[in-house]
């Protein structure tokens, strides 16, 4: 699976209520979950997205609370992906059961600079900084993951 996009950089322990505010918890729309995206650490970040582009982010990405809003969020802002540094283990079965790829690659995550071109292979693990001329390695994703991935989410894979 690829995926392509400007980066969004952000820092350490984006936590789920800095991706969505618990104030927007009482709906369950992603339309609406998504313009709210990322608001407790950048006021119109929906707004600066555009579909495909990639989050980059440092240590514990999604730390905090459970909700499964974060990661629905995310993909309704546009978001195709996410690497990080590191990611909060309920954060991480959180992103894969509602079909959003997470990339853990420390390189990447600290090289890639705010609005570079990023393009990602999690078929073959591979991660490129087009703006930056770099390539990264990461983990290959295994193919029961790609294909709850591919399928929208472990619910979906289930279901087909």
């Amino acid at each position: 699976m690829k995926y392509k996009g400007n980066a969004h950089k952000f820092g350490d322990n984006i936590n789920t209520d800095d991706i969505i505010p618990a104030r927007y918890l009482n709906t369950k729309e992603p339309a609406e979950l998504g313009r709210h995206c990322m608001e407790g650490v950048l006021q119109n970040f929906a707004k600066k997205v555009n579909k495909g582009d990639i989050i980059v982010a440092g240590r514990n990405f999604g730390c905090g609370s459970s909700r499964e809003h974060a990661p629905i969020a995310i993909q309704a802002a546009g978001i195709s992906c996410i690497i990080a540094e590191s990611f909060a283990r309920i954060f991480y079965r959180n992103a894969i059961n509602t079909g959003l790829p997470i990339i853990a690659c420390e390189d990447a995550a600290k090289g890639i600079k705010n609005n570079n071109k990023v393009e990602v292979d999690t078929t073959n693990g591979i991660i490129r900084n087009v703006s930056g001329r770099k390539q990264y390695k990461s983990e290959k994703y295994p193919p029961f993951l790609q294909k709850i991935i591919k399928k929208g989410g472990l619910l979906n894979a289930i279901k087909r």
